[in-house]
C-alpha cells in the first residue's frame, strides 16, 4: 500500500513549481499538439519537435491533413517510431474531425480517436487549459511515483488509479508535475540533494 503521507498537502510544492510549465512538445496550437502527441508514443519529444516544422508547413491544419495519403505523409514522419501506423491514425483522425474547431476537448471524445489513449488525452486537456479528467502517467511518473511512495508498482493504469484515489481531482495535474520532476530532478540517477520532496520521499528516507 502507498504510504500514510498526506499527499494532498505534500504534493503542493511540486504543483506550484510546475503549474505554468508548458509540455516539452513544441506545439503552436491544439491541432499541432494533437498530431505531435500521436507521433510521440514510444518516441522522444525531442525527435518529434525536430520533424514537426516541415510537417506543419506541409499540413498546417486538419483540413489539409484530411487530404493527405499515407504515402504523402511518410517523407515527413519516416524518422518517427511506428510511423506507418501513426500515418494511418492521423489521416483517420483528420478525416473524422475535418477542421481544427471540431477537435473534441473531453477525455471521452479524445480517446475515441485512433492512436489517442488516456495519457495522450490527459496531456491535450491539460495544455488546452481544461480541468483534469485523469492523471498523466508517463515513463517518468512510473519511476517517480513509486519512489515518492504516492503509488506502487509499474503499471501506468494502476498508478493512475492510486493517485486519483489519493488526491482530489483539482490536484490531478500532479501527474504532469511528477513528469517534469522526473525529467529534471528525479532522474534514473536522482538529484536528491536538490529535491523539493525529499522530506516526504520514501526512496530518500530508505537511501539517505
Amino acid at each position: 500500500m502507498p504510504s500514510k503521507t498526506d499527499w494532498t498537502k505534500a504534493i503542493q510544492p511540486l504543483l506550484k513549481k510546475y503549474k505554468k510549465t508548458k509540455h516539452p512538445l513544441d506545439y503552436k496550437n491544439i491541432y499541432q499538439l494533437l498530431v505531435m502527441v500521436v507521433l510521440s508514443a514510444q518516441d522522444s519529444d525531442r525527435n518529434i519537435n525536430s520533424i514537426a516544422p516541415k510537417l506543419f508547413d506541409a499540413y498546417p491544419n486538419m483540413k489539409t491533413l484530411s487530404r493527405a495519403s499515407e504515402e504523402t505523409l511518410f517523407p515527413f514522419i519516416s524518422k518517427v517510431r511506428n510511423f506507418a501506423n501513426k500515418a494511418a491514425w492521423l489521416i483517420e483522425i483528420a478525416r473524422a474531425i475535418k477542421q481544427d474547431k471540431n477537435i473534441p476537448l473531453t477525455h471521452e471524445g479524445l480517446t475515441s480517436l485512433k492512436g489517442i489513449g488516456s495519457k495522450s488525452a490527459n496531456v491535450i486537456l491539460r495544455e488546452a487549459g481544461k480541468p483534469a479528467e485523469g492523471v498523466i502517467v508517463d515513463l517518468h511518473v512510473v519511476r517517480v511515483a513509486p519512489r515518492l511512495g504516492i503509488a506502487t508498482g509499474t503499471d501506468p493504469k494502476k498508478i493512475e488509479k492510486q493517485i486519483k484515489e489519493i488526491l482530489p481531482q483539482k490536484y490531478w495535474d500532479a501527474g504532469m508535475a511528477m513528469s517534469f520532476h522526473g525529467r529534471e530532478i528525479c532522474r534514473p540517477q536522482p538529484k536528491c540533494e536538490i529535491c523539493l520532496l525529499r522530506s516526504v520521499c520514501a526512496y530518500y528516507k530508505a537511501n539517505k
